[in-house]
């Protein structure tokens, strides 16, 4: 199958029908595992792909998930998503972060738990990828800008207390579809309990999530007046770990995005 950049992706035939199936080395193993259990914690209140089998064959190792006939959304089920993804986020636990840690893309992302949401986004999230993009070469005024908006991420939650919510964790416009009935589903997450917003802003990264979804989940769970404030915050780990996978023509992107947050305040 075509379309994946971390995986190897195949439609195998088997006697009970077609299942669709990861395959990478033995040595990356653990991110397919860590996959098939964030699968397992979001089927709890939104449709994902069900993992029939996870295991090692030779140096491979192997997930397994249900085969869905995949099609485009239409506003009915942009509606429906929004819904679903509201009703996830009402999942929540008494800390943020997850008992294990799992991937972003083939970025090892680190969830050691602590109730404290800014030292987590601070030390988790922003300062891993700036860590990562030192040791990739990445320094000069990305490091250096970086440094200064690590110091400041609690100004950005002055008024703001968010809960620990159950977090799809790369929720961009690829990692969700329609079947063929119309249910809306998502996949290839990277799942840990923080603030809901983390999800909604990377829904407009890329684009792709209609005014529909966005509406239909606002009806379902207002949303805090400060959302916009910090979108950019939220963002930027997702365009840090893009620059430290696929190279420099996301390094301008990041740098702008850091600026802007400085600016915001007053800094």
């Amino acid at each position: 199958m075509h379309g994946g950049s971390i995986n190897d992706c195949y439609r195998w035939q088997g006697a009970a029908g077609p299942v669709f199936v990861k395959c990478c080395d033995v040595s990356r193993g653990w991110i397919l595992e860590a996959e098939a259990d964030g699968l397992s914690r979001l089927a709890t209140a939104i449709r994902v792909p069900a993992v029939r089998a996870a295991g090692i064959a030779g140096r491979q190792a192997f997930l397994a998930l249900e085969w869905i006939e995949l099609r485009s959304p239409d506003a009915r089920a942009e509606r429906r998503l929004g819904e679903a993804l509201a009703r996830l986020h009402r999942v929540t636990a008494d800390a943020f972060g997850l008992e294990r840690d799992n991937a972003i893309g083939a970025t090892s992302q680190s969830n050691r738990r602590t109730t404290d949401w800014v030292a987590f986004w601070r030390e988790r999230r922003l300062g891993a990828q700036l860590d990562l993009a030192a040791r990739n070469g990445y320094g000069g005024r990305l490091q250096e800008r970086g440094q200064r908006l690590l110091e400041r991420v609690g100004d950005f939650f002055i008024d703001y207390r968010p809960a620990p919510s159950l977090l799809h964790g790369d929720l961009w416009a690829g990692n969700r579809a329609i079947r063929a009935d119309g249910a809306p589903v998502v996949f290839d997450p990277a799942v840990y309990f923080g603030d809901r917003e983390a999800d909604l802003a990377m829904t407009r990264l890329f684009g792709g999530f209609g005014a529909d979804f966005h509406a239909a989940y606002a009806a379902e769970w207002p949303l805090d007046a400060g959302i916009a404030a910090r979108r950019d915050l939220y963002n930027l780990y997702h365009v840090l770990n893009h620059l430290n996978l696929f190279g420099g023509g996301y390094r301008a992107q990041a740098e702008a995005m850091i600026d802007r947050l400085l600016a915001a305040i007053g800094h």
